[in-house]
């Protein structure tokens, strides 16, 4: 029996380099569908099932924040940047509408294919193991809950939106309360040990959690650094 190859898409107006990321994952055994219109790209994001998705930021029709964000509202589904600017807001705007990781052009095509690879698996196996954490209680903090069965966060009894890693990385650290991680230790956990990820990534997904659930951004109470090692959780 001839096994279904999982699908990727990518919305990318540059030719040559959707023909370089299409050639080299097909040898990884995966099937590939290019758009290079952002309108078009969407639609088929939308209307099609695919393992994940790599998106220009730059595009005609629709720019890849705005993709992003549409996607993210309707589907679960990895998404990963990949964009010639290199501005922090840029980073921030982008992991905080929900893509999972980014990365910079001109980038290393192994690294590329390494991150696809490691953010595929770890989504499947998330999907796999969701019923076996539907039985798992809440963190209740009183002024923050976290309910891992329907990832829902709430706080002061009102529910705040989190995007999946950003869900991921707060209930690692509240499940590991009073226990430092470094940036590369929060990094191996959320995004997978067999990437070569950017550590800033952590520190944008730190910053927007603190937004979300923090009363004094400046005098965190539940996030706080641990300077010179990491960060920990404290309730």
């Amino acid at each position: 029996m001839t096994e279904t190859k999982q699908r990727i898409l990518i919305v990318e107006d540059d030719p040559d380099i959707a023909a370089l990321i299409k050639d080299y994952l097909e040898i990884e055994n995966f099937e590939l569908v290019i758009e290079k219109d952002g309108r078009t790209g969407m639609e088929r994001a939308l209307n099609e099932p695919f393992a994940l998705i790599l998106l220009d930021l730059m595009l005609p029709g629709k720019d890849g924040m705005s993709i992003c964000k549409e996607i993210r509202s309707k589907i679960d589904i990895p998404i990963l940047m990949v964009t010639a600017r290199i501005e922090d807001i840029d980073k921030i705007r982008g992991l905080g509408l929900g893509a999972d990781d980014y990365i910079t052009k001109p980038f290393s095509i192994a690294e590329l294919v390494a991150r696809v690879k490691s953010h595929i698996a770890r989504y499947t196996r998330l999907t796999k193991n969701s019923s076996t954490t539907k039985g798992m209680g809440e963190l209740d903090f009183g002024y923050l809950r976290i309910i891992h069965a329907t990832h829902k966060v709430f706080v002061d009894n009102n529910e705040i939106t989190l995007t999946r890693k950003e869900f991921e990385l707060l209930y690692f650290l509240a499940l590991n309360k009073e226990i430092v991680f470094s940036k590369e230790q929060l990094y191996d956990k959320i995004w997978g040990e067999d990437t070569y990820g950017d550590m800033s990534t952590v520190t944008v997904h730190i910053k927007r959690l603190r937004e979300k659930i923090e009363k004094n951004t400046s005098e965190p109470v539940y996030i706080q650094t641990v300077w010179g090692t990491g960060y920990k959780f404290t309730a």
